[in-house]
Parts: C-alpha cells; structure tokens; sequence
C-alpha cells in the first residue's frame, strides 16, 4: 500500500505519523544549520545555543542564571558558559540583584538587543522571501499547527 492509499478500515495512522516524523526530522536538520548561521549574523564568535538566551533574555527582562538555565532546560553550567561567552562579546551583562545584592542578573546591552533586532528583522525577510508564494492562510494554519505541536511538548516538564 502506498503513502496515500488508504486501506479498506480508512487512512494508515502509521503512515501519517511515519510522514510527520520524516518531514519534522529534516526540518530540525536545517534548524540546526539555519541556527549557526543566525548565530554568526549575531556575532561571528556566537555558538548557537547563545542565540536562544539572548531571545529568552529579549522577550522576559533580566534574569538571575539560575531561571534563565530554567527557562531553556539546561544545567546551570552550560549556561553560565554562554552568558560569560556573551559577555565578553559585549551583548549581555551581569549586576547586581536589586532584590539580592548577592545574586547577579543577567540582561541585554544595547548592542546585544541591536544585534538581535537586526538579525531577527534579516529572519522575518527570509521568511517572507520563502513562503511568499503561500496564501496567509496557509502560513497561519502552519502556524497554530506548529504551536499546537509544541504545547504539546510542553506537556513533557
């Protein structure tokens, strides 16, 4: 039976499922290699896995390390190594705690959010370039489907 055949009690779930998994692994292939490149755009030292700390820290204000390594599901030291990696390149940086003065937040410089503004508005070019042939309903639908997928990994914690 093929890949759209349907068998005599109705559609294949397996195949479907077989599809989704095909199509969703190479599109975390390409993410990857898509994520290097944004992070190079950022600042050619940049590791990827910085371009995801640099957007939690956009979207929720300064942060102690210990609920930005919280945000991404990550250790502890792996991030204080991306933060000490994105401070040394000027786009984060550390002081003290307002409410803790032993403690250190970590939020975005000027430049870090400059950076990440101009990359993001290179992303949004890129999209629209690729999709520009997809009717807005498609993107949309795509859309609320992906969000649909990762609520449902949210699940997960």
């Amino acid at each position: 039976m093929s890949e759209t055949e349907e068998s005599p009690t109705g559609p294949d779930p397996r195949s479907a499922i077989e599809q989704l998994e095909q199509q969703l692994s190479m599109l975390w292939r390409r993410s990857r290699s898509i994520s290097h490149r944004v992070a190079r755009d950022v600042h050619p030292d940049m590791e990827p896995a910085a371009y995801g700390l640099l957007l939690i820290l956009q979207s929720e204000g300064a942060m102690r390390l210990t609920e930005l390594a919280a945000n991404i599901g990550v250790g502890k030291p792996s991030v204080s190594r991306q933060v000490t990696l994105l401070e040394s390149l000027g786009l984060v940086r550390k002081q003290a705690d307002p409410f803790d003065g032993r403690a250190q937040t970590i939020t975005l410089t000027e430049k870090g959010l400059n950076q990440l503004l101009t990359t993001q508005l290179a992303r949004k070019q890129a999209f629209r370039n690729r999709l520009s042939d997809w009717s807005e309903h498609d993107v949309e639908h795509l859309a609320v489907l992906l969000a649909r997928l990762n609520d449902e990994y949210t699940k997960d914690k």
